[in-house]
This record gives structure tokens, C-alpha cells and sequence, in this order.
């Protein structure tokens, strides 16, 4: 009542104002302007706040002041929030891609020449009455490259994963990609160097070690980078990390087929990967600069985003217990709570399942490829249209000329390829869900490939029952199918099962594990080797 008296007193000076009509006046014309500007922002929100206090009930005006704040939080954090932009012409989807098949390189390009290694390990002696006698000793290349490969690989993932926040992301990317240029530059100069087998399987070895080491360094580090990323863009690396058996089996099939001799043959085959760690490296530099990567990059971004989501649920959850004074409270613990990264043991936690499967799926697939597939041979001997590699021709002449292209194209492409398409899959469909007891199973299913491809042609094998070149491809595609498949779904799942700030945390320790997978199966193609 009082308050609508001192509106109507209001209203009357204003009046009084008008009808005196004192702007004729100079010396108050200053005063007119403001007294009139104060008087009608009075009138408003005088009967704007008497219109709320005559609609409302006594009880109900707290909470309906609380329920407006809340609104207008809401409100005031939906016209921040920033919708990620476009990528355009799918450049980051191609970077992407393209890192996934720089981070294999040294992997693909060392396995896929496992018959120009062999051939520089065999020695011919020419005897007295001037015959050519070629003694072999068994340094069990294959085997010993998979292990020694993967051995640092899960030894240096598994420091990436406790100490990735010591050095930054950038610094670990771009250091580990141009040590692994050097490596590949020594390995191509070594073609032109002779050297004794012993020597040369050592100085072989020792570089497979260190170019895996910091290849596991750089596995982890985009692992992270990319889970920052939608799902999409994981399976897009994975896809990448396909493509690079491929181009390394391409570049091996070209070097069979050319003509150049032996050195140049060789030259150009470990050239190829020097140029293409370049590129990648440029690509990983270039990432930052676009727009739709910054975006997902800019992780203090992201952040805020997610505190302030959780803050507005907790506020309004609390609010409607009209508790305003201890949600505060416990909304300050939350938020400081909400910017530490769980433990590495917290994320293993959540991820483990996915975990294990990635760790079952290359450990099956390294205890029989490459050991027992390159042993794999054709049942069409001799024929000639298969073509000779100048790369093996002299260094490897145990090998016929069919055996030494079928083996690149029925192991290598047939295998990369297949696993490409694998890795590429779950961009359309994801089957079985995350959640489903069935993926752990196909995962396990997958065990029975091992006794088919042992059944395989292989020569002086008492196992062989698949003698047809067709049985053996089939095999292969299958087998090549369910690795990049079930590796590709693992990778993509397990981020989903972490919160954003941990996602780098449950990449890298999928990393260890993949290669933990691989130390196993590596350690088990020994056993396999001997049994066939």
C-alpha cells in the first residue's frame, strides 16, 4: 500500500513537470532532462516490481527468485557456448589420416623387406674349383625384428603413459619424427656399405630398436592427441595406420618389378620412407592453424566448457532444495575436484575390458604374421609372369621367382589391405556396441586362425591341407579383416568410457597395451616357428 502511494506521488510530480512545461526555461533545461529520464526508469521499475509482488504469493517469492537465477545462468552460458566450427574440405580428417600412416612407417617398411634383410644375411663362398656354395645361418630375422620392435615399443609407451605431462606434446611429436627421418636415412645409406652378415644383422637390430623406441613415443602422443578428437577421427588414424603396410608393400612390389640393380633397387625402397616421415611431419605442424582442430587442441577451452556445464547441473539441482549457501560450498570442492586428471589407475579401471581385447587382438595376429605367412609358397611354380626382383635376385636366390612376388602380393598387400578396410569399417557400422558380451568373444575368435594359416602351403611342413593359392588368400583376407576391425573398434570405445580431461590418459594406455599385444605375440612366433 505504501509503496503504491509513493507511485502515485510520482506520477503526480511528473505531471506537475509537464503541464509547467519549464524546458522554455534555459538555466533549468539541464535539470528538466534528468529530473524527467529518473522519474520515468522510477515509474518502471516501480510498477514492474509492484506487478511481480501482487502475482506472487508471500511463500513463493524466494523460490521464484531462485528459479529466475537459474534461469539466467542458463541462458547467460547457452549465448558463450560456442558450437565447433566446420572442418573444411575435410583437411583435419586428412591430416589425421595421414599421421596414423606416419606413426607405422618404420614398423611396415622393415617387416614388409624381411626378404632383402635375409638375403644380406646369407653369405656365398666361391671354392676352389671355382663353384658358388652359399652357407645360411639361421639369425631367425623375422622373429627377432618383431620382438625387438615391440619390446621398446611397450617398454617407452609405458613411460609415455606416467609421463606425458612432463614434456609437452609437441616436443614429444616432433622429436620422435625426426629421429625416426635419421634412422631411416642411416638404413638407406647402409644399402651402398658392405658388410659382414654378423655385423650387419647387429647394426639392423640395434636401429629397429631405437626407431621403435621413439615410434612408441610418438604412438602415444597422437593416440592422445587424436582422442581429443570425435570418435570418428580415431578411426580415420587407425585407417592411416593401415594404409602404411600398404604403401610400404607397394613400394616393395615396385622395387620387385624395376629394373634398376640391387643398390638402387634398395635405395629407393628405404628412401621412400624418409619423404614420407617429412610429410608427416609437416602435416602435424600444420594442424594447429585450422580452425576445427584448434578447437578440439585448445583443451583449457574445453575445460571451462565441461566446469561449467557440471556447474550449472549441481546449481540447479541445489537450488530447488533451496540450499543456496552450501551448494556454493560444495560447488567450489567440485569445481576444483573437476580440474585434476584421474589416476592412471583410475582410468585402467574403466578401460580395462577394451584394454585386454586390443592386447589379444595383434598379439594373435603377430604369433603368425610374418613368421609363418612369408613361408607361405604357391602351388604355381615357375611361372615367369610374376616377374624377378632386382632387389633379391642375387641376395636371395633360395627364393623362386613366383614365391618372391606372391609372397608380397598374398602376405603383404593381401594383409594391409584387407586390415585397411578393417580399420575403415567402423566409420559405417560398429558392431558389436562397446557394452555387448559378444565383442570380448569375436575377439577370442579370433584364435582360430592360427592353426589355419600353420595348414597352409608351406614347404617341408607336415601340417599343409590348405595347398591352393585361393585357400591361403582367403584365409589371410579374413584374418587382415578382423585385426583392423576389432584393434579400430577398441581404440575408438575405450575414449568413450573416460571423461574429456582423461581421454589423452585412456589413449595412451591403449597404446601400451596394443604393444603389449605385440611383445606377446612376437615372443610366441618363436614356439609357432619352430612347429611348422
Amino acid at each position: 500500500m505504501k509503496l503504491n502511494t509513493k507511485m502515485f506521488f510520482v506520477f503526480i510530480i511528473f505531471v506537475v513537470f509537464m503541464l509547467l512545461d519549464i524546458r522554455q526555461c534555459e538555466h533549468v533545461k539541464c535539470l528538466y532532462k534528468g529530473c524527467k529520464t529518473n522519474i520515468l526508469l522510477l515509474l518502471c521499475n516501480g510498477f514492474t516490481y509492484s506487478a511481480r509482488i501482487h502475482q506472487s504469493e508471500p511463500g513463493q517469492h524466494q523460490h521464484r527468485t531462485s528459479g529466475q537465477n537459474r534461469d539466467q545462468s542458463i541462458r547467460m552460458w547457452n549465448e558463450k557456448k560456442q558450437s565447433p566450427p566446420a572442418d573444411r574440405g575435410q583437411a583435419v580428417a586428412l591430416i589425421i589420416f595421414v599421421l596414423g600412416l606416419g606413426t607405422l612407417l618404420p614398423w611396415n617398411f622393415f617387416i614388409t623387406a624381411s626378404q632383402y634383410f635375409n638375403g644380406r644375411l646369407t653369405v656365398s663362398n666361391i671354392t676352389s674349383n671355382g663353384t658358388s656354395h652359399t652357407q645360411t645361418k639361421n639369425y631367425n630375422y623375422d622373429s627377432w625384428m618383431a620382438l625387438l620392435s615391440q619390446l621398446p615399443l611397450l617398454m617407452f609407451t609405458l613411460l609415455n603413459s606416467f609421463l606425458y605431462q612432463w614434456v609437452s606434446e609437441r616436443i614429444r611429436v616432433a622429436v620422435s619424427m625426426i629421429i625416426i627421418f635419421l634412422l631411416f636415412s642411416l638404413t638407406a645409406a647402409l644399402v651402398q656399405v658392405p658388410m659382414l652378415p654378423d655385423t650387419f644383422f647387429s647394426v639392423t637390430m640395434a636401429t629397429i630398436w631405437f626407431i621403435n623406441m621413439f615410434s612408441a613415443v610418438l604412438q602415444g602422443s597422437m593416440f592422445g592427441v587424436v582422442g581429443l578428437f570425435p570418435p570418428r577421427y580415431s578411426t580415420l588414424f587407425m585407417s592411416g595406420q593401415g594404409l602404411a603396410g600398404i604403401f610400404a608393400a607397394i613400394a616393395m612390389l615396385l622395387s620387385i618389378l624395376s629394373n634398376a640393380d640391387t643398390s638402387s633397387a634398395a635405395l629407393g625402397y628405404f628412401i621412400t620412407p624418409c619423404v614420407a616421415t617429412l610429410g608427416t611431419l609437416l602435416c602435424y605442424l600444420l594442424l594447429p592453424h585450422l580452425n576445427f582442430a584448434r578447437f578440439y587442441l585448445n583443451t583449457s577451452h574445453t575445460d571451462s566448457v565441461q566446469k561449467a556445464q557440471e556447474l550449472l547441473t549441481g546449481t540447479e539441482k541445489k537450488m530447488l532444495n533451496g540450499k543456496d549457501l552450501e551448494a556454493n560450498g560444495k560447488l567450489m570442492m567440485e569445481q576444483e575436484a573437476s580440474q585434476e586428471r584421474s589416476s592412471v589407475l583410475t582410468v585402467f579401471k574403466k578401460i580395462w575390458v577394451m584394454a585386454l581385447c586390443v592386447t589379444c587382438v595383434f598379439a594373435i595376429t603377430l604369433s603368425v604374421f610374418p613368421v609363418i605367412t612369408v613361408r607361405v609358397q604357391t602351388v604355381y611354380k615357375g611361372n615367369a609372369a610374376w616377374g624377378e626382383s632386382p632387389l633379391e635376385q642375387q641376395s636371395s636366390p633360395a627364393l623362386s621367382l613366383t614365391d618372391k612376388v606372391f609372397t608380397c602380393v598374398c602376405c603383404f598387400i593381401v594383409f594391409n589391405t584387407m586390415d585397411l578396410v578393417g580399420r575403415s569399417t567402423p566409420s559405417l557400422v560398429q558392431w558389436p556396441s562397446k557394452d555387448s558380451q559378444l565383442f570380448p568373444a569375436a575377439v577370442l575368435a579370433r584364435l582360430v586362425f592360427i592353426p589355419l594359416l600353420m595348414m597352409c602351403n608351406i614347404k617341408d611342413s607336415e601340417l599343409s591341407f590348405f595347398t591352393h593359392d585361393c585357400a591361403f588368400v582367403t584365409i589371410m583376407a579374413l584374418f587382415s579383416f578382423s585385426n583392423g576391425y576389432l584393434a579400430s573398434l577398441c581404440m575408438a570405445y575405450a575414449p568413450q568410457f573416460v571423461r574429456f580431461k582423461d581421454c589423452e590418459t585412456a589413449g595412451s594406455l591403449m597404446t601400451f597395451f596394443l604393444a603389449l599385444g605385440l611383445a606377446v605375440g612376437a615372443s610366441f612366433s618363436f614356439l609357432l616357428g619352430k612347429l611348422v
